[in-house]
């Protein structure tokens, strides 16, 4: 299935034939989202890319483009770097956000693509659709969802899926 349009809004997340509890960042939603303050972004957003921990799981049916996390990996946060808010590589010299965690939180990580085209330095980074903590706690700026949910709705994203997030 491709096009495939999720909303969150007061901590559901919705989608054609479902809906779950899930988390939104400390910050709340909203419009002015910057580096750092907790919130998550408003807006219609697509749905870019997913990333998994092959250790921890089989591969997961989508049809978004699909790639396994490796220890290396880092999203630069950085607003002063060249390669703020991208996946890049350790070694890296700027500061970023581990993508590979001791915690289940990122055993499946959807890259929405919030400040993605172009990205604007300082207007927030690593906003992605993971896995939530036991208790639904607030995320960085991101949504969350239990696993199971994440696996079941991966499996119907594709090219042209959205995420609408709003308070």
């Amino acid at each position: 299935m491709t096009g495939q349009n999720l909303i969150y809004a007061a901590g559901q997340l919705s989608w054609p034939g479902g809906d779950a509890r899930a988390a939104c960042g400390r910050g709340g939603v909203r419009v002015d989202k910057r580096e750092g303050d907790g919130a998550s972004p408003a807006g219609t957003f697509p749905l870019l890319s997913a990333l998994y921990r092959p250790d921890r799981l089989p591969v997961p049916r989508t049809e978004l483009k699909l790639a396994p996390l490796q220890p290396d990996h880092l999203w630069v946060d950085d607003p002063e770097d060249a390669s703020y808010n991208r996946l890049v590589t350790l070694p890296y010299p700027a500061r970023g956000e581990a993508l590979w965690r001791q915690d289940d939180l990122y055993d499946i990580v959807v890259v929405i693509g919030y400040n993605a085209f172009p990205v604007v330095p300082g207007a927030g980074s690593a906003i992605f659709l993971h896995v939530a903590r036991r208790d639904f706690a607030p995320t960085a700026g991101c949504i969350a969802v239990a696993r199971d949910v994440l696996v079941s709705v991966l499996d119907s994203l594709g090219p042209g899926s959205t995420i609408t997030i709003r308070a």
